[in-house]
């Protein structure tokens, strides 16, 4: 009896084997080209004095609460010309300006009652492209860095008062000086008119005297 022969005979010899892809050396383009844009961040002529992760509060009055306006990088920058300090804070996810002002000489900081890792301040703010009057409230992760906030702050808003009041006091000593002048002058005038007169009475009573004795003899 024959046996029965395997449907499936296998046929190595019959079956190439697949072709492995050859190096052609072409080069394909880019459909589109990217070309690298320098991202200015305005902060380019600023030094930073202070930079510590924070998260921002602003005071909403129409509805009377706290209003949360991001989490980031709180800085402290001062203008390498102008000496001046501005405030800016970023969201640190969407780098989006949550607080942008002048920490000016009137300003002061304030102590967060109940919570000594927040703090207060008011500022003319212009985060949002016009200014605003802002009740800020920002809070740190410790009580070191509200502190250091804190202080850093005050000591930038008080640096910036001996400017100011140097040139007032300069204004005013000129001024001083100026009326110092003006008076002794007037006084030298006075008593020049005071002499002058003084000099034409002796000069009379002396005629006087000699008229008086001549008329005698």
């Amino acid at each position: 009896m024959a046996t029965k022969e395997p449907e499936h005979e296998h046929r190595e010899d019959e079956e190439a084997p697949a072709a492995e892809d050859e190096d052609t050396g072409a080069q394909v383009a880019p459909i589109v080209k990217l070309e690298e844009v320098a991202v200015s961040t305005g902060e380019e002529n600023e030094d930073a004095i202070l930079d510590l992760k924070s998260k921002l509060y602003r005071f909403d009055k129409d509805g009377n609460q706290w209003k949360e306006r991001g989490a980031g990088s709180v800085k402290l920058l001062k203008h390498k010309e102008t000496g001046k300090v501005r405030l800016v804070m970023r969201q640190s996810k969407t780098l989006k300006i949550c607080a942008n002002h002048l920490v000016l000489p009137t300003m002061t900081v304030q102590e967060h009652a109940g919570n000594d890792k927040s703090c207060l301040w008011h500022a003319a703010d212009f985060a949002d492209g016009e200014l605003k009057d802002e009740l800020f409230c920002i809070r740190f992760a410790s009580v070191e860095n509200c502190k250091t906030f804190m202080e850093t702050f005050q000591e930038v808003a008080e640096s910036q008062k001996p400017k100011e009041e140097n040139k007032d006091a300069s204004a005013a000593a000129e001024s001083l000086e100026k009326l110092s002048v003006e008076e002794k002058k007037a006084e030298d005038k006075a008593g020049e008119a005071v002499a002058t007169k003084e000099e034409k009475e002796t000069e009379a009573d002396t005629e006087k005297k000699d008229g008086e004795t001549a008329s005698s003899t």
